[in-house]
């Protein structure tokens, strides 16, 4: 559904030379005050410390939810918290700040929460039934934990038919079942829910600890183990496979496109960098520097460069039309070589970075290349990105590779066969996430997403907290946008892993993450009123909330990377973790909200 433009658009604030047009898209982002994001937390604050207080002191409202949460049906056991007051005192606060029109609001929450109550009364039902035909009746723990999920996933999916997003586009589908790969995640599953089960199980002090732990509706250690043990077997599996594959020596002439916008103090090393790689690949390599609307001299740096390089022949391409996007697609009608390369003006590649890259094109069915982008390591945030990485492209993605389920290959670094790049209309323009569009469309055309961790370069990280802010917020829409624009793999009856399994999940996670501090917030106050006597929850199970399983896993993907340095950046992780999903609050906040127009096609070039 194509969306309306609005009034104000944003502006680069003063001084900051990494803002650009792509920074915040026009069509479909607000200028947001800084004040939102803490505008939100005081109004769930309030909201959520008036339903609590209400729902454990109201005699009425004691006896029609003795559970001390908005549930319709008994349960057996207790919770930690009341995830069900815990969502609605949020759609409560988002909506209030979110930047749409006060009708566009009241619309907004009341689609949020009457698709959310349905959905648990809907649960409450079925406990009744299964409890009136077989005796049976579930336990409040699992339906807390679904609550919680569906929460998410709700505030996601209304964000996508609420805020101002791409409209849908034509998506391409290929014919290609994959088989093998639900294969090996059935396998998986199978045996993480075996290993989980098993664990519960056992009455041992560090089980013990962990239902102590337990918050978000007293996830036992089961379900705490489940994700982490088949992540591990998909890794394991994605390991191997990458292993068996990695003896193939694959060099044809490639060319690596470079937009660059005010790029002269950093695009000599970046070509530097690529002569230094292609001495070393054995096959041609062009390097086409899309000079983007740049008022430095960076074409002139680029000459420069390519004056001194040996091992490569480049060119500098005047761009003059300010948009990443615009010079990409440039630079895609510029190649002539049936491979490509897009790499960011502020990546260096290491000497192998190209040679590891290319092998994988030898099998016929890959599409599309990406590798792990480390921090340069002497910024600020650096120590903490780097775990980030590691965890995200050298773990999780690895197992997502295991059954062909890779959405995004980011456009820091990524290889393609260029006729797929054209075929499923270049880069997208006028949104977010240009480079994770394009890798899903040529995954769900049939070919495979590669992710390969020894594919090493260097990624520019940013060096102050706004810098950051913009780089996060645009990243956290993406998902949105990439979503909105591809929303026929979403709900189409065709099934695909991207479309049905991980693309919903991003969502959920993402709604997931955006509630992260006001969830630690809620389970504070919940404690610290101490209302209701039945409650499991600990101080170290907010605390939990806070550190959360992924610095853990970030700690193991560190070691199984084979990088152990990296768990000296544990503490300033745990630390942007909690930045990270702050900052995505105020990512969602900044999706415009706007009276859609006529339907219409978003243009790709």
């Amino acid at each position: 559904m194509s969306k309306a433009r609005p009034s104000s658009e944003p502006r680069a604030p003063a001084g900051h030379h990494y803002w650009s047009v792509d920074s915040a898209p026009a069509t479909l982002t607000r200028q947001l005050p800084l004040s939102a994001a803490p505008l939100v937390l005081l109004l769930f604050t309030l909201f959520s410390s008036c339903l609590l207080f209400a729902i454990n002191t109201v005699p009425a409202l004691v006896a029609t939810f003795p559970n001390r949460d908005f549930v319709f049906s008994p349960y057996l056991g207790t919770h930690s918290i009341p995830l069900r007051i815990f969502i609605l005192s949020f759609y409560l606060a988002f909506a209030a700040v979110v930047g749409a029109s006060s009708l566009g609001k009241v619309k907004f929450l009341v689609e949020m929460t009457a698709t959310f109550i349905t959905v648990c009364c809907a649960f409450d039902l079925l406990n009744v039934v299964l409890y009136e035909a077989f005796g049976f009746i579930y336990s409040l723990h699992v339906v807390e934990i679904l609550s919680g999920l569906f929460g998410f996933f709700v505030f996601s999916l209304k964000l996508l038919d609420h805020g101002t997003m791409p409209p849908r586009a034509e998506t391409p589908m290929g014919q290609r079942y994959k088989g093998m790969a639900s294969f090996r995640l059935a396998i998986a599953v199978a045996i993480a829910i075996v290993l989980s089960v098993l664990v519960d199980q056992q009455d041992v002090f560090i089980i013990e600890r962990l239902r102590e732990l337990a918050l978000l509706g007293g996830t036992g250690p089961g379900v705490f183990l489940f994700l982490p043990m088949l992540f591990l077997l998909l890794y394991v599996d994605g390991t191997v496979q990458a292993i068996i594959r990695r003896k193939v020596t694959f060099t044809p002439p490639v060319t690596v496109i470079v937009p660059a916008h005010n790029e002269a103090h950093v695009i000599d090393r970046t070509i530097a960098s690529l002569d230094a790689s292609a001495a070393g690949y054995g096959g041609d390599v062009l390097v086409l520097v899309l000079n983007n609307a740049s008022t430095d001299d960076t074409a002139g740096a680029a000459w420069a460069a390519f004056d001194k390089a040996r091992h490569l022949r480049g060119r500098v391409v005047d761009v003059p039309t300010p948009g990443k996007a615009k010079a990409l697609n440039r630079g895609v009608r510029e190649v002539d070589t049936p491979y490509m390369i897009r790499i960011d003006a502020d990546t260096q590649v290491l000497p192998e970075t190209l040679r590891r890259a290319m092998r994988h094109f030898s099998r016929q069915h890959v599409g599309v290349v990406g590798g792990l982008p480390l921090a340069p390591g002497d910024g600020p945030f650096d120590r903490a990105r780097t775990l980030e990485v590691l965890l995200k492209h050298g773990y999780y993605q690895v197992a997502y590779g295991a059954t062909d389920a890779i959405v995004g290959v980011p456009g820091m670094f990524a290889a393609y066969r260029t006729h797929l790049v054209r075929a499923v209309g270049g880069f997208v323009t006028g949104m977010n996430g240009e480079d994770t569009d394009v890798s899903l469309r040529i995954g769900e055309m049939g070919y495979r997403i590669v992710g390969d961790p020894s594919v090493v370069y260097i990624s520019e990280v940013p060096v102050t907290y706004r810098h950051l802010r913009e780089q996060r917020m645009r990243w956290f829409r993406s998902i949105y946008h990439v979503s909105a624009r591809n929303r026929n793999y979403l709900d189409s009856w065709r099934f695909s892993m991207r479309g049905k399994v991980i693309l919903p999940f991003m969502l959920l996670n993402s709604a997931r993450r955006a509630m992260m501090v006001p969830l630690a917030l809620f389970g504070v106050l919940h404690l610290g009123f101490g209302l209701d006597p039945e409650s499991q929850l600990t101080a170290s199970a907010v605390l939990a909330v806070l550190l959360g399983a992924p610095t853990l896993m970030a700690a193991f993907a560190a070691l199984a990377n084979g990088r152990p340095k990296a768990l000296l950046g544990l503490p300033e992780y745990t630390l942007f973790r909690i930045a990270r999903s702050y900052l995505t609050l105020e990512s969602v906040l900044s999706i415009a909200f706007a009276k859609p127009p006529k339907l219409g096609k978003i243009a790709t070039r």
